[in-house]
Order: structure tokens, then C-alpha cells, then sequence
């Protein structure tokens, strides 16, 4: 009997598509080893044995289309690939499968069946999709590094202007912010870093004898520095160090924000 979890399994182990495992097991009886044999003689698998190969490049294409953003990243073995045209036009595929779907998942799901029985065989290395997905906003914008590497999509309320939030997405990318502002900040992080803190300074002889109450001050100042140095609009903006990301773009502008990184 060839079961769902055979043919994932088969799938898994050479990158193939669904149907085509599924064809080449029942053909073989339900014998994997053999049905991977199989597909390797018909050209099916080329790749298969490259399957467990690391993933450390690859490329993020974004495409603005109104008020929505289609982000496509896919990851794979060499930059080389990820440079070439084959690779870039499968990312354009990708974002066209993601526009006709309601959802990411089944977005991802025929991107996936496309990638293993089309493109895996025509860049013959290990691809993995990292996010195909749609990011819709009052007023969206995207930036995406000359490496193709690292992308941020930030959303921002209606009226807010579209060319100075591409240069809060820029900015989004080069600082790698956690939250939008420093109350986005969880709590729980804010109690841990306070308790390490104040661990820390009782072990420090200078601060002997200090009241926990003081010591608790000390930390919370240094505890407003770092979730001020961890939200977007209170960093220094890195187009113009002398002003931060919410004198540039509004104190209330910014929504959200995204970043994507291979």
C-alpha cells in the first residue's frame, strides 16, 4: 500500500514532486530505495542527492503593488544560482503563484510542488522557500539590499509619505529593530534584563552596600537605553545619525514592520 507518508517521505529524500513520488512508488511496488532509483534514471532526481546540502545563499525579490507588498525568499547553495536568471525568474513565478492565492499556505504549497518537479532540476542545487507572502497597508514600502539578501517591508498609516518610509525600510534593514517603539518592548524581557542586572551589580564590589532600590534605578535607566536602541522609531536614523527614525517620519507614522533576511 503506498501510503501519504511514504510518498513524503520520498519527497523529502529527493526533492521530487508529489505525483511523480507517488507514480514511481507505485511503480516500484512501495519499495523507496527503488523508487528513487527510478527517478534518478529518468532524470526526475538529479538533485536528490544534494538534498541535505546547506542552504547559506539566495535572494529576495519584493514587488509593490499598491497598497500590498509580494515578497518571494528563496535560499540556496551558491551565489552563483542565486545570481542567475533561472533564479530570479522562478522568484517572479513565485510572487505570480502568491497573487492568485488567498493565503500564504497554499501559496507555499504550489510554489513547493513547482520548485521540486520544475526548478530544482533546471538549477540543480538545494532550494528551500524561506517566506512567500503578501504585507498590505494605508501605505506599504520595501527595501531589499544590493546583496538581495536582506529586505524589510514597513507598513505606515494613510497620508504618511511613501519615498521617506522606502528610507525607514532601508534603515529597518541596516539596524535589524525588534518592535516599533520601546513600549512594544515585552515585559518579559524587561523583568529578565532588570533581574540579571541587578545580579550583576551586587556582585560588583563598587556597588556594595548600595540599597536595592538604587541599584533597581540604575538598571531601569539602562533598561530604557536598550529597548530605546531596540525599537525603530527611537534609534538614530542612519541617513542622518543627528535626528531618530520618528523625527523623520512621525512619531505615529509607522504601523508595522517586517524584515527578511537568507
Amino acid at each position: 500500500m503506498i501510503t501519504a507518508q511514504l510518498v513524503k517521505e520520498l519527497r523529502e529524500r529527493t526533492g521530487v514532486g508529489m505525483s511523480d513520488c507517488k507514480n514511481a512508488l507505485v511503480e516500484t511496488d512501495g519499495d523507496i530505495e527503488l523508487a528513487i532509483e527510478a527517478l534518478r534514471k529518468k532524470g526526475i532526481a538529479k538533485a536528490a542527492k544534494r538534498a541535505g546540502n546547506e542552504t547559506s545563499e539566495g535572494r529576495i525579490k519584493m514587488m509593490v503593488d499598491g497598497a500590498d507588498v509580494y515578497v518571494a525568499s528563496v535560499s540556496c547553495e551558491t551565489d552563483f544560482v542565486a545570481r542567475n536568471d533561472t533564479f530570479e525568474g522562478m522568484l517572479d513565478t513565485f510572487i505570480s503563484i502568491r497573487k492568485k492565492h488567498a493565503d500564504d499556505v497554499s501559496a507555499i504549497a504550489e510554489a513547493e510542488e513547482l520548485k521540486a518537479s520544475e526548478f530544482t532540476l533546471k538549477v540543480g542545487e538545494n532550494m528551500k522557500i524561506l517566506a512567500l507572502t503578501k504585507i498590505s497597508g494605508p501605505v506599504v514600502a520595501s527595501y531589499v539590499h544590493s546583496n538581495f539578501k536582506q529586505g524589510a517591508v514597513v507598513i505606515a498609516k494613510a497620508g504618511t509619505d511613501a519615498e521617506k518610509l522606502k528610507m525607514v525600510a532601508m534603515h529597518s534593514v541596516s539596524t535589524k529593530p525588534q518592535v516599533v517603539a520601546p513600549q512594544d518592548v515585552p515585559q518579559s524581557f524587561v523583568e529578565k534584563e532588570m533581574e540579571i542586572s541587578i545580579e550583576l551589580m551586587k556582585q560588583d564590589t563598587k556597588n556594595a552596600g548600595k540599597p536595592a532600590e538604587i541599584l533597581e534605578k540604575i538598571v531601569a535607566g539602562k533598561l530604557a537605553k536598550i529597548k530605546e536602541e531596540n525599537a525603530l522609531l527611537t534609534q538614530a536614523f542612519v541617513v542622518s545619525p543627528d535626528q531618530k527614525v520618528a523625527d523623520f517620519i512621525g512619531a505615529d507614522a509607522v504601523v508595522s514592520f517586517q524584515t527578511f533576511n537568507i
